[in-house]
């Protein structure tokens, strides 16, 4: 990989919406940082919590055509150490929208507002019936939540 197309770290202006993330002392690891399985969970709780706020997202519905979100793939770049009791903001966008699948990319930024993200990756929700568990499409209420991040 040469320099040119090494990722590299973002402003908070390249994204739409943005959730606080709360640092426990447990997120730290041995080497004094945040552990970086905790940046995954970290991206899963602002954007599942996004969409629960908006009402594109009810965990508890067992109704007929309730839908949920499978990761199906996951990456993270890291370019600075993000640690406890360090206050944490996590930046939101769409890259894209497919008929039955979302892919969101998340940012993590240190509280300071000035600096870039510590860290960006993205994921990728396949939406699936909750009974069936088969690809079905995005609902209208989950897609005019998707175009305000877009």
């Amino acid at each position: 990989m040469t320099s040119s197309t090494r990722p590299q770290a973002e402003p908070r202006s390249a994204y739409k919406v943005f959730r606080d993330i709360g640092t426990r002392w447990s997120d730290n690891d041995v080497y004094g940082h945040i552990n970086n399985v905790v940046y995954y969970s970290w991206f899963d709780t602002a954007v599942n919590g996004l969409l629960i706020e908006r009402g594109a997202l009810d965990l508890h519905s067992t109704k007929p055509g309730s839908m949920i979100g499978l990761v199906v793939e996951t990456q993270c770049n890291y370019f600075a150490p993000l640690t406890f009791p360090e206050p944490v903001v996590a930046g939101i966008r769409v890259a894209h929208i497919g008929s039955s699948s979302v892919r969101y990319e998340v940012a993590l930024f240190p509280g300071d507002e000035d600096q870039p993200c510590a860290a960006k990756g993205h994921f990728v929700h396949v939406y699936v019936d909750r009974a069936t568990r088969r690809p079905a499409p995005l609902l209208p209420q989950l897609l005019a939540v998707l175009e305000t991040l877009t």
